[in-house]
């Protein structure tokens, strides 16, 4: 992830985690230390697109599960 500047307020993007979380009809997941670029300035958070394919893949495995509640530390998910 690169140091860049923010879009949206010109402040400096670092690499970092996020949680990510989402709220499907029959459930909710929650993932943390999900990787991300956040700025230093306004906090808005950037999630590559190969994290968010993963990120997909989680709550569509919750859902087929028909989790209603599932919380995920990702780093442990990129191992699995």
């Amino acid at each position: 992830m690169s140091n860049t500047k923010c879009p949206l307020c010109g402040g400096n993007k670092k690499s970092a985690t996020t949680t990510f979380a989402v709220d499907y009809k029959s459930g909710v997941v929650v993932v943390r230390n999900v990787p991300a670029s956040v700025c230093s300035q306004c906090g808005e958070e950037w999630i590559p697109d190969n994290i968010a394919e993963k990120l997909e893949s989680i709550v569509e495995s919750a859902r087929i599960g028909q989790r209603q509640v599932e919380v995920v530390n990702f780093a442990y998910t990129v191992a699995a």
